[in-house]
């Protein structure tokens, strides 16, 4: 278990803590330290790009650490981003110090697991030569002031730091084994996917066999387990997946077995793709954002179908955090189609405030035509924003 470190208060351009707010958590090997930014629209108007602020010092695993907070992004190549960078403050580090670490904002619960923190990053060498490192792109500050996580010009980053020991037989204050206390049941679960121990189900998806546990599928998923072990259950020794690409469907077993976010893949036909958006002079990060969103969604769809809320909330999270005007639409009526309310209220906000410019860039879209035509009662509601719009 994460031990907690205190809280860091920034407040306009100041970061101000009392002494009582910070706490030492000695040799514990994880923990996690709270940075609250207060007056976060003075901080983006008086800091410029490379600028940062700082929160307190505190201790995990017996080194000394402390957050930047970048409001305009570490360098001009990612302004329209904040950036957050953890840094060891220890006087010198002997040997390199191995360590993973996780910004999250304070209620995206499921980035704050162990098992989540282990899974989702690399392992980071800190040395006296290297004490920092972070995220140049942690949330566009457009996305910030459309979310919830934004509440009164204000709100939580939760950072989350795990010092890896080399020494196996490493023990904490008490004696115990730090390798045995921190949970690796979704290692286990994973080597079970990937060595099919003991599969007894196996399903074809665009061409391509899974294997599978019907036990860990029906645990986590009650349309896995009414079509595995319910009235009408599947008989066939291979069961066929319709609708779904292979990729989405391997995601899909990756997150059921570990509860963690899976990875992307990108298959041949993708890579061949970019070099061709590439050629043509278009950037490289706008080719990557869009099959980014497209496997969002498809993914999202996925865990609609059968069930996996944790994983469909999610999804919907991250598009919701990912909106622009050429992508609005399309996310709506995914939206609107799935469900998603968190989605579909970040979808009309984003619509209810843009200029008349890319309003109309907005309507030109595929996109719009089609929510038009298949779900008059949004544009109904897009009216209603627009009306209060006109109140205010």
């Amino acid at each position: 278990m994460s031990s907690f470190t205190g809280v860091s208060i920034i407040d306009g351009e100041q970061c101000c803590c009392e002494a009582s707010a910070v706490v030492d958590a000695g040799g514990a090997d994880s923990g996690y330290h709270l940075l609250v930014v207060r007056g976060y629209s003075r901080t983006k108007q008086e800091l410029s790009a490379g600028e940062s602020i700082t929160s307190d010092v505190f201790t995990i695993g017996g080194h000394c650490w402390y957050i930047e907070y970048y409001p305009n992004g570490e360098n001009p190549d990612c302004g329209d981003f904040i950036s957050l960078f953890v840094t060891n403050y220890d006087n010198s580090l002997k040997e390199p110090l191995e360590t993973k670490f996780c910004f999250s904002f304070v209620d995206e619960v499921e980035k704050q697991t162990p098992m989540y923190i282990r899974a989702a990053g690399k392992t980071y060498r800190f040395t006296d030569g290297h004490c920092s490192w972070g995220t140049d792109k942690f949330v566009r500050r457009d996305a910030l002031e459309r979310s919830s996580d934004l509440k009164g010009d204000c709100f939580t980053i939760r950072c989350d730091v795990m010092v890896i020991r080399k020494d196996p037989k490493a023990e904490d204050a008490g004696g115990h084994d730090t390798k045995v206390l921190l949970s690796d049941i979704d290692q286990h679960f994973n080597t079970l996917l990937q060595t099919k121990v003991g599969a007894d189900v196996t399903f074809e998806v665009s061409g391509e066999t899974f294997a599978a546990h019907r036990c860990v599928l029906a645990a986590r998923s009650m349309v896995f387990m009414a079509q595995l072990f319910g009235p009408m259950k599947e008989t066939s020794p291979v069961i066929q997946i319709k609708d779904m690409e292979a990729k989405v469907f391997k995601a899909l077993l990756s997150f059921i077995y570990t509860d963690s976010f899976p990875v992307m893949e990108k298959d041949s036909m993708e890579e061949d793709a970019m070099v061709e958006v590439m050629e043509d002079g278009q950037e490289k990060e706008a080719a990557e954002d869009e099959m980014l969103l497209q496997w969002l969604q498809d993914l999202l769809v996925a865990a609609d179908r059968y069930d996996v809320q944790r994983l469909k909330c999610i999804c919907e999270k991250q598009l919701s955090e990912n909106i622009g005007v050429s992508t609005v639409m399309s996310a709506l009526a995914l939206a609107e189609q799935h469900h998603c309310k968190g989605l579909k209220e970040a979808c009309l906000k984003f619509i209810q405030v843009q200029s008349p410019s890319c309003l109309q860039t907005v309507m030109a879209t595929n996109g719009w035509d089609h929510v038009v035509l298949t779900y008059p009662s949004v544009l109904k509601e897009l009216f209603l924003k627009f009306a209060s719009n006109q109140r205010k």
